[in-house]
């Protein structure tokens, strides 16, 4: 299009202008015949054989790998579903459960079963069946099953405890059997009484397996144990052909392997192994037309030849014109970069492309230097370096070298003096948004990005530090100014005021004092941090300017509350915790009573901690395997919080203690009860009362019933009837004695024995016996 105006002198005197133009016409040229011929005949004549041989063998490799993915699907599944039915919830727990009454264990169910479901996409309904004295079915809501439906349900049981795959039809809308995974329950019960049944979703199963065979006119089929087919995909349009591929799997003696098949003068390739499935084999088989396989190879050779024998006749004609086109936009570059007086060229030499590479190499260089200053600005960059010098890992620097790299940042130094901030939160005991300590890194990341926006309207350069512990440093460079400081305090009282009104805390802000040494940042900052613990220990907010503060720093009347320490230690050595819950809050309170500093208070209360921590090692008790190695000097050093200092004590110090030492009382206690409970066992038959058993092991009926109840977790006479209940049941089941002597052999009158029976299974003995017969009978 660019030439088809220009006249045929124009042409013939630009033609070959540049050696370009010439190389990429005869390259062009031999491009467009000579190799596509020759590569065509080779490929048809020597490598069609072996390609075919190839795709064979990656088809039988590719197959396999599907059929891998297919196994893995149905062995999540099985994995998962055998998880969930050794959850504690689906065990016999469940025949004591009313769930018209108890809804809340309905619902718990209802919910696990919907996790279930979504657990997988191959899952499409999830049911729980419990052959109770009600039979009850959750799909997932809770159901009620007539006697019909029972029958069916129960038929799946009929494996007893093993878990089994098997075709599925009940629910209704389904036209087709589709797979379900049936896991009896409870897992570890020699009697199920129910079942989850994981149904499997026909159409996407249906899909997954013809991921095995993506080609038309192809076979997969998906056969059990019994050589019947459980799923199948045709696309043969031979309605009787997975029949024949039926027959010829079973004269196969290997587990796995391919091997040709004709059918009605169409050869496949045929390809077969197993899965592996719980208490059952599957053999998935596929069968590919020969066709489909080698087809594209054999029609791309000989393609390829046909192409190349025609492109040899154009080859000529078109090479000239395609050498124009290809050069026409390289000819227009050259005169951008260049200009458009061609004779220009001559000093850069007649390759164009030379030519090209010198002009980028120029723009190259001029963008590597505006890319490397922009580098420079990153802010993540000013980040890490001022949080490095803060932390005095520039220490071995000279003060030259730290200004250069600053400035290099982008600060300007000049005439400037550094101040450093800090700003600590408390008050999360007094918050009514329910802030709690997990919460520490996002509350100290909006109160750093709060500082940030206040300090972009009121500075010219600073650099913000969250350090995620409530705590958060500025950097402040400005010129030197007498009236700062008053800038600093408007600057802290804007934080505060945004600070209690977005996240609800108090706030302390330290100031520390100016230096002009870079070298000495990393001073003022620890200056501030050890300064903000000169702040008033109450939860108020607070500004503490360290300039001011050592001008007018006074002696502090400090008193330390002994008395009352002694109190704690009373009641500590006593065991009453609410006692000594009410003690530490009184010492707490004597001393942030006189408004006196954080650094003082911290010293007491770790005094404090050290008498208490006597009185443990005094009692025989190590600290260190109390608190399990942890540093409770370094805790405590970190809590800035009155209340929290008491929930410290109270949880962390003194409960743990309280409860080894009530632990070594309840050693002997356990053995009575074990004792007390072997004696149920062994004369559950007998009259036997909870004042007997008190009288034998030498302490009174209540200290008794009490013990029983907490370790235990039911009362006496609840876990004796329990016990009998139990074992008449399995005497009704399991033999064929009158009710009468049931009854007396575990301990009943006959009329009372099928009152608290009644009470405790919901139906009488006699009918008991009559439903887990009926049940049985229908198993067998």
């Amino acid at each position: 299009m660019l030439f088809t105006n220009i006249d045929t002198k124009k042409v013939k005197r630009f033609q070959w202008k540049g050696n370009f133009h010439r190389n990429s016409f005869i390259l062009i040229l031999l491009i467009a015949s000579i190799p596509g011929l020759i590569t065509g005949l080779c490929i048809y004549w020597f490598g069609v054989g072996k390609v075919e041989d190839e795709l064979r063998a990656s088809n039988a490799s590719q197959i396999v790998q599907r059929a891998n993915n297919m196994d893995e699907q149905f062995q999540y599944i099985e994995e998962y579903t055998t998880h969930w039915v050794f959850e504690p919830r689906f065990g016999d727990s469940l025949k004591n459960i009313d769930f018209v009454k108890q809804f809340n264990e309905a619902y718990d169910i209802t919910k696990t079963l919907s996790l279930l479901q979504g657990s997988h996409n191959l899952i499409s309904d999830d049911e729980l069946y419990l052959d109770l004295d009600e039979p009850i079915l959750f799909k997932p809501q809770y159901n009620v099953l007539d006697e019909k439906q029972k029958i069916f349900y129960n038929s799946l049981l009929s494996k007893g405890t093993e878990l089994h795959w098997v075709e599925y039809s009940q629910s209704k809308g389904r036209r087709l059997p589709t797979l379900a995974f049936v896991s009896p329950i409870p897992i570890t019960s020699k009697d199920p009484f129910g079942a989850l049944i994981v149904t499997i979703d026909h159409k996407k199963a249906l899909q997954l397996l013809k991921t095995i065979t993506p080609y038309e006119n192809g076979a997969t089929i998906l056969l059990n144990e019994q050589n019947k087919v459980i799923l199948s995909s045709n696309s043969t349009n031979q309605s009787n052909f997975i029949n024949a591929l039926k027959k010829e799997i079973g004269k196969q003696k290997e587990k796995s392997g391919s091997f040709p098949f004709e059918f009605n003068h169409i050869m496949y390739s045929i390809s077969f192994g197993h899965f592996t499935r719980i208490n059952s084999n599957w053999t998935y088989v596929s069968a590919a037309p020969m066709s489909s396989i080698t087809a594209p190879i054999v029609f791309v050779s000989r393609l390829i030849i046909i192409i190349s024998a025609s492109a040899l006749i154009l080859a000529i004609i078109l090479s000239w014109f395609t050498s124009v086109k290809i050069y026409a936009p390289v000819r227009k570059l050259v005169r951008n970069l260049v200009g458009e007086e061609t004779d220009s060229w001559n000093q850069y030499g007649k390759d164009e492309f030379s030519i090209i590479e010198q002009q980028w190499i120029e723009m190259s260089q001029k963008s590597d230097l505006l890319e490397n200053r922009l580098s420079e600005q990153v802010k993540e960059l000013k980040n890490s370096f001022i949080y490095q010098l803060v932390q005095g890992y520039f220490f071995h620097y000279h003060e030259e070298d730290l200004r250069q790299r600053m400035e290099t940042y982008g600060w300007n130094l000049r005439n400037r003096s550094f101040i450093a901030l800090d700003l600590q939160l408390t008050g999360f005991n007094d918050s009514k948004d329910n802030i709690s300590t997990n919460d520490d890194g996002l509350v100290t990341f909006m109160a750093a990005n709060i500082m940030g926006e206040i300090a972009k309207e009121m500075f010219e350069q600073f650099n913000v530090i969250n350090f995620s512990d409530l705590s958060a440093g500025m950097l402040v460079i400005y010129h030197h100014d007498d009236s700062f400081r008053e800038e600093l305090h408007r600057f802290a009282e804007n934080v505060t005021e945004a600070v209690n009104r977005i996240i609800k805390l108090q706030v302390t802000i330290t100031i520390s004092e100016k230096t002009e040494s870079v070298k000495k940042i990393p001073y003022i900052f620890e200056e501030v941090r050890t300064g903000k613990r000169f702040r008033t220990f109450e939860n108020i907010n607070q500004v503490i300017d360290l300039e001011e503060y050592r001008n007018n720093r006074n002696d502090i009347d400090f008193h330390y509350p002994f008395a009352t320490e002694k109190e704690i230690i009373q009641a500590i050595r006593i065991g009453h915790l609410d006692e000594i819950e009410v003690l530490i809050k009184k010492f707490t309170q004597e001393l942030t009573s006189r408004e006196i500093s954080e650094i003082y208070i911290q010293q007491a209360v770790i005094q404090l901690y050290s008498s208490i921590q006597h009185e443990i090692l005094h009692s025989g008790i190590h600290p260190n395997d109390l608190f399990e190695g942890k540093n409770m000097y370094e805790d405590l050093s970190q809590i800035r919080n009155a209340d929290r200092i008491n929930d410290w004590f109270v949880n962390d110090v003194i409960s743990p203690y309280i409860q080894r030492l009530e632990g070594r009382m309840n050693i002997e206690l356990k053995r009575i009860i074990e004792h007390v409970v072997t004696k149920i066992e062994d004369n559950y038959m007998h009259d036997i009362s909870l004042e007997s058993c008190a009288d034998e092991v030498g302490t009174n009926p209540y200290s008794l019933s009490k013990a029983f109840k907490q370790i235990v977790g039911i009362n006496f006479i609840d876990y004796l009837t329990q016990l009998r209940i139990e074992k008449a049941k399995e005497l009704l089941i399991q033999s064929d004695m009158k009710i009468n002597d049931i009854a007396e052999s575990v301990g009943y009158r006959h009329s009372y024995f099928n009152r608290i029976f009644k009470k405790q299974i919901g139906i009488p003995p006699s009918q008991y016996r009559k439903l887990k017969q009926d049940a049985n009978q229908m198993r067998v």
